[in-house]
């Protein structure tokens, strides 16, 4: 079990007030808070080691560079990767994607088919859109029911030998529903085609073993697993990293520059071009290292047991309607109350010092699917508590009562 209020010291922000009230942070879908821990290791680069890397013969430069891959390293071990060189350090999950759109421009042609589920953030969509202008290649749909479920069935209909590239979010940052991605990487992968996973809703809640579920690329962000924002990163099969072109061309991803030709280097920096987010990419390890010493099994319980308590409080408010009622699925909650738009419930719990998500949480079609303009979304994490849920509970009756 989770000793949570020791764990909520290792989070300054956590004891400030919003609006005169104790802050509840429940927006850890959109971004979870960060522990004194990661906070020190940001410091202590900036501090001590601050250099660029693989590129300097002096000490702070050889330093630098030696923290950097040790985080790449960390990585690697955390999902469970072959090769150290198939994590590709990104500025978060919406450029690991992107990097790999781009690469499948040179791949797909006309008549191609790639295949996206109902459930995508717009990350997970646009590219694609755009990939498919570019190549002529056909977006296929994975549709939803009314659980916030893929339907399956479907799924297998839309499978064929045209099918290229299948992608999709192992769970939905909108509902909270975890996809069954075994499945779907199966099924793709049994017509010849690749699968990327959106992971950066999972990876704070489970740890996901890309070698285990023999997916082809798998990104995920940082500052959803307790470290910085700006950077993240792409898992790419070996075999497909060396096949895709380079995303973006500059310095340390090339072998060789003449003006007549340029030659690129291996494997991960053919994809790390320029100066990167160093000590970003140090504390991701650190951030890495933090939730593994929590560890994953418990998160896994905690969170549970904070999700059946919220569903319970919240759905004994009458006229309040939960979207997304999967059995399986993690700590988030969307909802609404009848006849008061999302907003200004949002607002008022925002006055409460309740932080809360509304909108429609850069998943538009679901929301289209659902016919409403967003929910609120709480989302909860391992520092929460109960009582925070209880404060929740009172203040959205609160808002009844001032909306209706």
């Amino acid at each position: 079990m989770l000793d949570v209020e020791a764990i909520r010291k290792d989070f300054p922000i956590l004891s400030r007030e919003v609006n005169g009230k104790p802050l509840v942070y429940f927006d850890n879908a959109a971004t979870s808070q960060t522990p004194q821990q990661v906070i020190h290791a940001i410091v202590d680069y900036y501090s001590n080691f601050n250099a660029n890397i693989h590129r300097g013969v002096h000490t702070l430069s050889q330093e630098a560079t030696d923290l950097y891959e040790q985080s790449r390293q960390k990585i690697q071990a955390h999902f469970n990767a072959k090769f150290s060189h198939e994590i590709i350090f990104t500025s978060g999950t919406t450029h690991g994607i992107n990097l790999v759109a781009n690469g499948f421009s040179s791949i797909l042609k006309t008549g191609d088919e790639i295949i996206v589920s109902a459930l995508e953030h717009h990350s997970n969509i646009v590219p694609w859109q755009m990939l498919c202008e570019h190549t002529g290649a056909n977006l296929k749909v994975i549709p939803m029911n009314d659980q916030g479920e893929l339907v399956m069935s479907e799924y297998d209909n839309l499978l064929s030998e045209n099918t290229k590239l299948v992608f999709t979010n192992h769970i939905s940052n909108a509902l909270g529903t975890i996809n069954p991605i075994e499945y779907i990487i199966k099924k793709a992968h049994a017509v010849g085609a690749a699968v990327l996973i959106d992971g950066a809703q999972a990876c704070p809640h489970i740890k996901p073993d890309v070698q285990a579920l023999d997916v082809d690329f798998y990104v995920a962000s940082a500052h959803k697993m307790c470290g910085p924002t700006g950077v993240g990163m792409l898992y790419g099969k070996e075999a497909w990293l060396n096949k895709l072109p380079p995303y973006q061309g500059g310095g340390e991803m090339i072998a060789e520059v003449t003006f007549e030709k340029t030659t690129y280097a291996d494997l991960p920096h053919k994809f790390e071009a320029g100066t990167p987010n160093i000590a970003g990419g140090i504390v991701f390890g650190t951030a890495i290292d933090y939730m593994n010493s929590i560890g994953f099994d418990a998160v896994a319980q905690y969170e549970n047991e904070l999700l059946e308590y919220a569903t319970e409080k919240l759905l004994s408010i009458d006229g309040l309607k939960i979207y997304g009622t999967s059995k399986h699925k993690t700590s988030v909650l969307s909802f609404n109350l009848e006849g008061i738009h999302p907003y200004d419930v949002g607002s008022i719990l925002d006055k409460l010092g309740i932080a809360v998500r509304t909108g429609h949480h850069c998943a538009q079609p679901i929301m289209d699917y659902y016919k409403i303009p967003g929910t609120i979304r709480a989302s909860f994490a391992f520092y929460n508590t109960k009582s925070e849920i209880d404060a929740l509970v009172e203040g959205v009756k609160k808002a009844k009562k001032m909306l209706s």
